[in-house]
């Protein structure tokens, strides 16, 4: 078909079974094509010496007008006849716009990094949220000016400022994942970290775990605080009832008031990480084996692993389960969502029990600290605790010095 693409020519075009094409009589390449669904597109159709037909596209009818892209068919033809390849230029471009887009940190988190590690890792959003309040004044700043003197610098700010070594090696390490994939994905031509050293850690230093008086205040808090919590809705239901209002759930006859204290009896007998614990279904739960299933989409390592349960973690489950109306979370939070904090509990527990720098992670520590002083061989630790390898476990191994005792002695029996 062939005809001047006036205006009024390409708006009165209309739908075929199939598509198919309107060329423009007076300028030679210049066509428009329309599609069963009523779309209308313009394209140039040109030949360079020595390669095939090609097309660049213009843009839809409706974005651009008939006569306006009779202009830019025009100037394209015009470009063709110097010998400029416009689809390719075109294409270059774009690339060119791309490579502009994703040049500084902000572009590139923005529109790959961000949308790549959110779909692929569990800590995608708090990986993003390190890295913008880590390095927000790297942000608009181009990806090759991240080089090694900006970062060791903003290391002599951070320890400077009192951050401990390990929190500014993972800030640090993340930043470098960044790069790295930028290298990956040809955004970056090398990654400028790649030689920076880690601060150095005490890999042997201190773990916090409670002694028996810290841990036997921990319960005693715990169960003032489920006294005080059925205190508190014995009255509210008394004064609710004075004026007709419902009732809330009497907790005189459930054995726990609430969620925090089954939380923390689990945390010190499994020593699962606070994530894992929010994300435990009842389905994880093998009442008759007396184990649980940490599933590998939840956990940190992303393997999965069992945990046996010992007589007071079965039963803490099995009496919260009486109890719980859900079927899916464990420990559900608000609208039977996922929890995500137990924060203000918690705080609220270690300031009754008199306990200072106790964290609800070294509830972990505690758990691996107990076994190892009970005897338990470091791998078996390991496996318990879901560590990828011995080295993480290795921290605990200064609580079993008869070990180390031991084979000391067995120097003395060879001679």
């Amino acid at each position: 078909m062939k005809a001047k693409l006036t205006e009024r020519y390409v708006a009165n075009l209309r739908a075929a079974e199939k598509a198919y094409e309107a060329r423009d009589t007076e300028l030679n390449g210049f066509l428009v094509r329309v599609q069963p669904t009523g779309r209308k597109t313009f394209y140039v159709d040109y030949r360079l010496p020595g390669e095939g037909r090609t097309r660049y596209r213009i843009d839809t009818y409706g974005k651009i007008t008939a006569t306006a892209a009779r202009s830019v068919a025009t100037r394209r033809l015009a470009d063709v006849a110097h010998g400029t390849n416009i689809q390719a230029a075109k294409k270059q471009a774009r690339k060119d716009r791309d490579k502009a887009r994703l040049s500084t940190l902000k572009g590139f988190l923005d529109a790959r990094y961000g949308p790549w590690v959110k779909a692929e890792r569990k800590t995608g959003e708090s990986t993003l949220k390190r890295l913008e309040s880590n390095f927000g004044h790297l942000l608009g700043r181009p990806l090759t000016d991240i080089n090694l003197w900006v970062v060791e610098k903003w290391r002599a700010e951070q320890r400077k400022a009192g951050k401990q070594p390990s929190t500014i090696n993972r800030d640090v390490g993340a930043l470098k994942t960044v790069l790295s994939k930028a290298v990956e994905w040809e955004v970056l031509g090398s990654n400028p970290l790649r030689q920076l050293k880690p601060v150095r850690t005490d890999s042997n230093g201190p773990v916090r775990y409670l002694s028996k008086e810290e841990e036997g205040r921990l319960r005693e808090a715990l169960d003032s605080r489920e006294q005080r919590l059925r205190a508190d809705r014995k009255r509210g239901n008394q004064w609710r009832g004075e004026r007709g209002y419902p009732l809330y759930a009497d907790l005189q006859d459930l054995h726990f008031a609430d969620y925090l204290k089954p939380m923390v009896l689990l945390s010190l007998n499994m020593g699962l990480r606070r994530g894992e614990l929010f994300d435990l279904t009842w389905k994880d739960v093998n009442f008759g084996g007396s184990t649980v299933t940490v599933q590998g989409a939840t956990s940190k390592t992303a393997k999965t692993r069992h945990v046996p349960l010992n007589d007071e973690a079965l039963e803490v489950l099995k009496k919260w389960h009486k109890q719980s109306e859900g079927e899916d979370y464990v420990f559900p939070g608000k609208h039977g969502g996922r929890m995500d904090n137990v924060r203000k509990s918690w705080a609220s527990v270690l300031e009754r029990a008199k306990i200072v720098d106790f964290r609800w992670h070294d509830m972990r520590h505690h758990f691996a600290s107990c076994l190892v002083m009970a005897g338990v061989d470091l791998n078996t630790v390991r496996e318990l605790l879901g560590h990828g390898d011995i080295t993480m476990t290795l921290r605990y191994a200064h609580l079993a010095p008869e070990h180390k005792a031991e084979a000391v002695r067995k120097l003395a029996d060879r001679r």
